[in-house]
């Protein structure tokens, strides 16, 4: 097996939003490769995030990082193992303790996330949107409007932590008002059954909910996040090859017809 070059894209990016860089590790996880023919990678997400990855009607995992992590994988000549299901906060775990090669699952690339595990190039931009019920008094333009309200937000996901350093530690927002679900469809339940007054999530899935259920986007909070697909911390074969295949399907255009099907169709 060849080792290929550690890509810098990803780390440039953490530059520009003002992480710190991370040393290179040079261990390889046993079932990654850079390129090469009949190794299989063991994919791992966490349902209830459309349109990134939920269940259908017939219990089948879909979405748009399962599809595109599946063409990825394929350009470059790896196999896709069967998905793990994990609750969100414990995907990275999952790549610590080798239940998984690599994680699509919408995650934020984050400095604190990159202390721990390696990242592909980004392949999708989002910001923060604030969920309302439709039925619901309550309405809100600006996060200090969530003062006293009831919040929800998927635990360990970016939108929890906008609730916790902008509204729960500045004393603004209560802990027992803040809420935390193993999942979005649940918050977004909630949420729809008078519950709770508000749902902060990454935008293409408010989008989707808005799109689905009795819920509206009531104002965007601007943070400018780039998804990554998430390797074990120094699986450079691995993640060169992700990098080279993300790269592949945008130049075929099947980035592009992806991003029709989920985004825009």
């Amino acid at each position: 097996m060849v080792r290929k070059e550690y890509s810098v894209d990803r780390r440039t990016y953490l530059r520009l939003t003002g992480a710190s860089s991370v040393a290179t590790v040079t261990a390889v996880a046993g079932c990654s490769a850079g390129g090469g023919g009949d190794e299989t990678v063991v994919p791992a997400t966490a349902p209830g995030f459309p349109p990134f990855e939920m269940k259908n009607d017939d219990g089948e995992l879909v979405g748009f990082d399962v599809d595109l992590l599946s063409a990825v994988v394929e350009t470059v000549g790896l196999t896709l193992g069967e998905w793990e299901e994990f609750e969100f906060d414990s995907l990275i775990p999952a790549l610590k303790n080798d239940r998984a090669d690599v994680v699509a699952a919408a995650m934020t690339i984050t400095s604190d996330r990159d202390a721990s595990v390696d990242f592909s190039n980004p392949y999708y931009s989002a910001d923060q949107a604030i969920l309302v019920a439709d039925e619901s008094d309550f309405s809100a333009s600006e996060l200090g409007d969530l003062a006293g309200a009831a919040v929800g937000a998927q635990e360990g996901t970016t939108g929890a932590g906008v609730v916790q350093d902008q509204l729960v530690k500045p004393g603004d927002l209560s802990e027992s008002n803040f809420n935390t679900y193993g999942s979005y469809v649940l918050a977004v339940e909630d949420l729809v059954n008078g519950n709770i007054d508000a749902v902060v999530v990454d935008t293409p899935v408010a989008n989707t909910f808005a799109a689905n259920r009795a819920v509206s986007v009531a104002f965007t909070y601007e943070t400018g996040e780039q998804y990554g697909f998430a390797v074990a911390e120094g699986d450079s074969d691995l993640q060169t090859s992700l990098n080279d295949g993300l790269q592949s399907v945008r130049n075929d255009g099947t980035y592009k017809e992806l991003t029709e099907k989920y985004f825009t169709g």
